[in-house]
């Protein structure tokens, strides 16, 4: 399925979400459904859920959705373990697998096409795991997906993208921060 068919119905159902979302799927996320409550997680491989996981504990009151890349969540795996044992209510994460580190040129992640993240998750202890490969089964089924009492755990089954355009100096930039704490603090 195409990342961006899933990202529009992800922001059709959005709300008030936080969304970390990390290297290619920041840059085509801020296009579809800019927000001040998006945090760009780049510049440290891996640490996307990480990030997801701070802020969900520290927002139990909302939702946190982490868009995380199969290559990111492969530089912590670790992480797994750890969010299912906080157990945060409000954590949805998905993980868009499309076989490569986009983000660097496409090239292939270790194990890919043999790599099983859902299998990851469940035996983190994830307690809702759930796999999508047809944009329509995705959409479908989301809004029922984001009620449940979380961490879920879903793997979003890509093809690699058309090339999205870049702008690190915006998301690496003050102001794209100095937004997002903005908005956390309601102003």
């Amino acid at each position: 399925m195409r990342r961006d068919a899933c990202l529009h119905a992800l922001a059709a159902v959005r709300g008030e979400a936080i969304v970390v979302a990390t290297y290619t799927t920041a840059f085509e996320w801020e296009r579809i459904a800019p927000s001040p409550l998006n945090l760009p997680a780049t510049g440290a491989m891996g640490q996307g859920s990480s990030h997801g996981l701070g802020l969900a504990l520290g927002f139990p009151e909302r939702k946190v959705i982490v868009l995380d890349g199969d290559g990111s969540l492969l530089m912590n795996l670790g992480t797994l373990v750890t969010i299912a044992a906080a157990r945060p209510a409000n954590l949805v994460h998905f993980v868009c697998e499309n076989g490569t580190y986009e983000a660097n040129g496409s090239h292939p992640i270790p194990g890919a096409g043999v790599v099983d993240f859902a299998g990851f998750a469940r035996a983190a202890g994830y307690p809702h795991v759930f796999a999508f490969d047809d944009a329509t089964v995705f959409a479908a089924e989301l809004p029922a997906l984001l009620a449940l009492a979380g961490p879920v755990f879903a793997v979003l089954k890509f093809v690699p993208g058309d090339p999205v355009p870049t702008d690190y100096r915006w998301m690496h930039g003050k102001a794209t921060r100095e937004r997002f704490k903005a908005a956390l603090q309601g102003r």
